[in-house]
């Protein structure tokens, strides 16, 4: 069993796939981290105006169970994968059928640099370059309801603004 932090305003002691209100780098689904502090960080970003208290949700996971869906995995920024998460960002009718897909996360700093990627500013090769630069955390993508079963829920730690 391995824990994993999913930052939200709620606590989320039972995990649905949603369908989200923009593009995602893996598409539609439950989104957790191995990072606390990614999770803390992604709750901070929402903390604005009157909304103060937000929730860093802990899970278990098993990793095992991995074998018994279809999974992807990227361990690296590679072509694969930005290709994958260029899909999912560019092309709102790119549906995937991957019950788990986990790999590096793009962060604030990695949206600029995918930003002139997509202006056509830099190629392919430099983006990977430029990426492999930046110590990437990584994201777990929970695509489908019956995957879910590989995470169980043990507590929420809030954030307050």
């Amino acid at each position: 069993m391995t824990a994993l932090y999913h930052g939200s305003l709620d606590i989320v002691a039972i995990p649905e796939i949603r369908e989200p209100n923009r593009t995602l780098d893996y598409g539609e689904g439950f989104y957790l981290t191995s990072s606390a502090e990614q999770a803390e960080a992604w709750v901070r970003r929402k903390l604005k105006g009157n909304i103060t208290l937000g929730y860093v949700n802990i899970y278990e996971y098993d990793e095992e169970m991995e074998a018994v869906f279809e999974t992807l995995a990227f361990e690296k920024p590679d072509e694969a994968w930005l290709d994958f998460v260029m899909a999912n960002r560019m092309n709102p009718k790119f549906k995937h059928s991957y019950d788990i897909v986990r790999g590096p996360v793009a962060n604030d700093r990695v949206y600029a640099s995918f930003a002139l990627y997509e202006a056509g500013l830099i190629d392919k090769r430099e983006l990977i370059i430029e990426l492999r630069a930046y110590k990437l955390v990584n994201q777990i993508l929970i695509h489908t309801d019956r995957a879910l079963t590989c995470v169980k829920w043990k507590e929420a730690k809030e954030i307050r603004k």
